[in-house]
Parts: structure tokens; sequence; C-alpha cells
């Protein structure tokens, strides 16, 4: 006889498996849209954190949408205005700070007729007494697609 709980936990195990799998790994040879996809975010978070590192406002700025909800364990809730004041007001006091992606930490999962889910490990570095001062953070970027644009639309960024 099939018990009910096995069945529903099957169930709920599978779902968690194809819904939360990210899309590189779906597969030993992912398909050619999810490398696309896969590539493309990659591409996307390269060219917002070049512009961070060059401390570049208005290029970085372009990277997130207008409706933009960042989440930061620390600073709290921020809207895209209040974010930008944020990274103005970093660039000023700390001239040398930098990005970096932790390699092999980026994870992308589609979201359907959307966008996208970034997950990964960044480092942030600056001097502080003469010596690198760095940490890494964990963060969640959702990327919204519009016609052929991406912007990132929400952040969530903790373990500071």
């Amino acid at each position: 006889m099939i018990n009910l709980r096995s069945v529903l936990s099957l169930l709920v195990g599978m779902f968690v498996a194809v819904v939360c799998t990210p899309v590189f790994a779906q597969t030993s040879s992912p398909s050619d849209d999810s490398k696309a996809l896969s590539d493309t975010i990659a591409q996307m978070d390269a060219k917002t954190f070049a512009a961070f590192n060059a401390h570049d406002l208005d290029q970085l700025m372009s990277m997130f949408a207008r409706e933009l909800e960042f989440y930061h364990d620390k600073a709290g809730l921020t809207n895209y205005d209040q974010t930008r004041e944020g990274f103005r007001t970093m660039f000023a006091s700390m001239p040398d700070i930098r990005r970096e992606l932790v390699p092999g930490s980026l994870k992308i999962y589609p979201i359907k007729d959307f966008g996208a889910i970034e997950v990964g490990t960044h480092r942030f570095c600056h001097q502080e007494k003469g010596k690198d001062d760095c940490g890494e953070f964990p963060c969640v970027m959702i990327w919204k697609k519009e016609r052929d644009t991406w912007t990132m639309s929400r952040v969530v960024s903790y373990g500071h």
C-alpha cells in the first residue's frame, strides 16, 4: 500500500530538485538557452562591478532598475535614489574600495517570463592602516529583462 506521506515527500523532493537547480547544473551538458543565460548574467555581473571598481556612479546605477529594492542586513532596505547616495558616499569615503566575484560561487537560476536569479559570493577590499581589509559576503540579485535590457530589480546582501 502506498503511503500518502511518502508520495508527498517524493513529489516535494522532485519539485525542489527541478525548480531549485541552477540553470547550468540541470544536465551534464547545459542547453544552449541555459548556457546563454548563465553567460549573459555573468557578463552583466562583470559589467556592474567594473563600474563599481572604476567608481563610475552613473554607469553603476544604469545596471539597476528604477524600482530597485536593495536589502542589506546592516543598512536595511533602500530604493534606487538611496542606493545611489550610498554608493556615492562609499566611493568618497573609501576611494580604493573594489569588488570581485569569488571564483566558483556564481549560480544562475531562470525566472520564467521575468529574468534570472544570480547567487554568489563577492569579496570587497580596501586599504585600512596600510593593509588590505577584505570581507566575503553572499548576495542574491534578481535580474529583470525588458526587451533586450537587463537590470537588477532586487538585491539581497547579507552576512556582514
